[in-house]
């Protein structure tokens, strides 16, 4: 193999893999600190799962207090929190100012950039790269460590392979690996990394969708004549059981408009129940959601309304008349009874505050916003350095923890890839470098 024409042995220096947010951040702390750093990215261009994230709004981070962000990162809260500590929602906003993007709270208290897209703040960030001396190096793709003359890892260099074929061998003081998870994987996010870890020894919990709809097997009817409809103002549960849903944990209790698609259901609330839904489904084989489709009315009121029902008029128009039900919630009724609604106001009630769909599947890693799984976290110290592979960091989505949308993803990502490259940092302080 021939070496790259790249790092320089007579200074400190980086190989940073994956060229999205937290590589990105990564190869800033380094520079900043006087290292050496060469990014390497399997696509043409870095940053394009970032600009993907900023086409409806760029959600940068969240403006709620710091233990509260912490507490959405469950059941990894602790492995990040130090990390979040440290660059945290503010540190994200100033560092977004400090790029010449202002930035503003919506009123959900989402943090977004004033431009709201992130082609200006990535532009912005490239040119402060380039200002720091990082050199960007696309359609590589990361296979490994090299191999030593005892046919062990070389923790001091990197084999890549570029889309024409050619093979370089890369050496390296220290390695930060930034390559995602698995979702969106035509913006570069698809996962290939893990076989390559697995190989080496290293821990891989399997590559899960998060963030993503439902599969439901809807009939023929309900399919074309619902899909794309949005349920509107809906109260979503996961809570087995429980016939209203009011008791139900927040992480199993979701309030908003779900939108019906050929296969399922989609949007925020369905999201925010992804994971609990897929542990069912790992446990079991399916799930049950159960959804309130009048979250402002109790059982009783319901039951009150509808027995002011005309007696000449359908089951439908009693619904629509007296509740306000919609065609695509009578729909669904329909679908969860096998078109065997209920005639009596007691039952017509229980079931509209509790329609149970039986949950097949969670959409495919392709089609979800964010992935679960990766590196577990007892295969990292906690400066996020593998313990097997010592001078070698992992931020981001590649480690074992998930979050919902509302700039939480990026905020982790952010706080991962400063800790690890000031750890990294740190590191090259007390052992030096590699010899030529």
């Amino acid at each position: 193999m021939n070496a790259v024409n790249g790092p320089d042995v007579s200074r400190r220096t980086a190989v940073v893999v994956g060229g999205g947010p937290g590589g990105l951040m990564a190869a800033e702390v380094l520079a900043t600190a006087g290292v050496e750093v060469h990014v390497y990215e399997h696509m043409p261009s870095v940053g394009r799962k970032f600009q993907l994230a900023g086409r409806s709004g760029l959600n940068i981070t969240h403006s709620e207090p710091t233990t509260t962000l912490i507490a959405r990162y469950m059941p990894a809260s602790r492995a990040l929190s130090t990390a979040i500590q440290a660059f945290d929602a503010q540190a994200v906003q100033r560092w977004c100012i400090d790029l010449g993007e202002p930035t503003f709270v919506g009123s959900s208290g989402r943090v977004f950039p004033t431009a709201m897209r992130a082609t200006p703040l990535l532009r912005a960030w490239l040119a402060r790269l380039n200002t720091l001396g990082v050199e960007i190096h696309a359609r590589q793709r990361w296979t490994g460590w090299a191999r030593n003359d005892n046919d062990g890892l070389d923790r001091n260099a990197s084999e890549f392979e570029g889309h024409d074929g050619t093979r370089t061998t890369v050496a390296h003081d220290v390695l930060v690996l930034a390559l995602g998870g698995a979702s969106w994987p035509r913006v570069g996010s698809d996962g290939l990394w893990a076989t390559t870890l697995a190989a080496a020894g290293i821990e891989v919990i399997l590559l899960a969708p998060s963030n993503c709809g439902v599969e439901i097997a809807w009939s023929e009817v309900f399919r074309e004549r619902f899909e794309g409809v949005p349920l509107k103002q809906v109260v979503l549960s996961t809570a087995d059981g429980n016939a209203t849903l009011e008791h139900a944990a927040p992480d199993r209790r979701a309030r908003g408009d779900v939108v019906v698609t050929r296969n399922g259901l989609e949007s925020g609330p369905i999201y925010s129940l992804s994971r609990v839904i897929r542990e069912r489904l790992q446990q079991v084989g399916h799930a049950t959601l159960h959804i309130d489709l009048c979250p402002d009315l109790d059982r009783a009121t319901i039951e009150t309304q509808l027995q002011r029902a005309r007696p000449k008029d359908s089951l439908t128009t009693t619904l629509r008349r007296t509740i306000g039900l919609a065609p695509v919630a009578m729909g669904l009724l329909r679908e969860a009874t096998g078109n065997q609604v209920p005639r009596d106001p007691p039952s017509i009630a229980q079931l509209v505050k509790n329609v149970p769909l039986r949950v097949n599947a969670l959409a495919p890693i392709d089609r979800a916003i964010s992935s679960a799984g990766g590196v577990g976290f007892n295969n990292i110290d906690e400066r996020f350095m593998l313990k097997t592979v010592p001078g070698t960091f992992v931020v981001g989505e590649m480690l074992d923890w998930e979050a919902p949308t509302g700039g939480y993803l990026l905020q982790a990502t952010f706080s991962t890839a400063v800790r690890a490259a000031t750890a990294a940092v740190t590191w090259l302080d007390g052992h030096g470098q590699r010899t030529a």
